[in-house]
């Protein structure tokens, strides 16, 4: 079944009562039993929903994995995984990580004996050298957040399979539209379903997807433990959503071709990062495993005058200035007070996030009132 067919019908039946064509929203927490644990595969609403069954069904056909679950927020599916490891376990990330993600592993993590390094993983074959007897996960975001960099998940997974160790991709920016990190060998895949996949700006959510039976276990073990599961209605937004993602996303990758072209030649913008560029670092590795270069984009101001930033980004008509991506609306942000505050200074801008980049997410909006609207915006 091709991308367009399931991200409409994968995981989806017609209601057996009504034949209703759309997944009905269970609305319930709790479900009758034939006799004392005798049941039809439903207990309690924390486990499993019959919504959000349909949902993870969806996403895992979307990224072509078995497993699929889904989490109340990105933070709450990246949680689950990292509670896979134990005191003494090591990390490496890459080093432009969102930030949501530093603050989480640094604050809530490395407290409890988990170490986390955070390396350039631009050249895969270098990763090696930073790898422990510690080591037990690679954590990569292609593109990452928001610098674009581009990381070889094939290569990546050759080095995790040599070092026994779990490869997660956080495929956010990307989408399953673009990118499918587990057929590149990957071992795990993590959404930020509140982005693209839900694609309106209404809904919290986070997903992993994976083929391993034992890591699916360990997961779904934790979701329903901790309790990070999403309700019926988020997940029928969610289902409502992806039903429009490839149509979503060619217009996305359009838009943001045309809006990067525009700054590409802009006076006053110095750096400016985008994958479809042939000049971007590891282009040619963003063309061998995507299917087009999205629609984020990030650029510094000339001189890094982060005044000339904060006015360019309140200026804005069309665009919002918002944290967030992924939404159908246009949004511009500024990374060192917003999404990636959480990061110390010196921390940030060593992996390149100074005080003047900004960062685009590139609706599906007319193309000339985008431009227009930046055009005005810079000045």
């Amino acid at each position: 079944m091709k991308f367009a067919t399931k991200a409409i019908h994968a995981g989806q039946e017609p209601d057996p009562t009504t034949g209703a064509i759309m997944t009905p929203i269970y609305q319930t927490s709790t479900y009758v039993q034939e006799s004392p644990g005798k049941h039809k595969g439903y207990a309690y609403a924390r486990g499993k929903n019959p919504t959000r069954v349909a949902l993870e069904k969806c996403i895992a056909s979307l990224e072509n994995a078995k497993h699929g679950l889904c989490f109340s927020s990105g933070m709450g599916a990246s949680d689950a995984i990292i509670k896979l490891l134990r005191p003494g376990d090591e990390v490496i990330a890459t080093d432009d990580l969102y930030g949501g993600s530093y603050r989480m592993f640094e604050k809530v993590f490395a407290p409890f004996g988990i170490s986390f390094k955070y390396v350039d993983m631009g050249d895969a074959a270098g990763i090696a050298k930073h790898i422990s007897a510690k080591t037990k996960m690679l954590w990569v975001e292609t593109p990452t957040n928001p610098l674009m960099k581009v990381v070889d998940i094939a290569a990546c997974a050759k080095i995790a399979k040599e070092k026994k160790i779990v490869l997660v991709v956080d495929n956010t920016f990307a989408s399953p539209y673009l990118q499918n990190p587990l057929d590149l060998g990957a071992d795990i895949v993590m959404h930020s379903v509140t982005k693209y996949l839900a694609g309106h700006s209404d809904v919290v959510m986070g997903a992993t997807c994976t083929n391993n039976d034992s890591l699916q276990e360990q997961l779904a073990f934790i979701a329903n433990s901790c309790g990070a599961t999403p309700g019926p209605m988020d997940s029928f937004l969610v289902l409502r959503g992806i039903k429009t993602l490839h149509l979503r996303m060619e217009r996305h990758c359009f838009n943001g071709r045309k809006v990067a072209e525009f700054l590409k030649s802009h006076p006053k913008i110095d750096k400016l990062y985008w994958p479809g560029f042939p000049t971007h670092p590891n282009h040619e590795v963003a063309k061998k495993q995507m299917k087009d270069f999205g629609g984020m984009i990030s650029f510094t101001m000339k001189g890094n005058d982060m005044q000339e930033a904060f006015r360019a980004a309140s200026s804005v008509k069309v665009f919002s200035l918002a944290e967030s991506l992924g939404g159908v609306e246009s949004l511009i942000g500024h990374p060192a007070s917003m999404t990636h505050a959480s990061i110390p200074k010196a921390e940030r801008e060593k992996s390149g996030v100074v005080d003047s980049l900004l960062r685009l997410s590139v609706g599906i909006e007319d193309i000339d009132d985008l431009i227009a609207d930046l055009k005005q915006a810079l000045g």
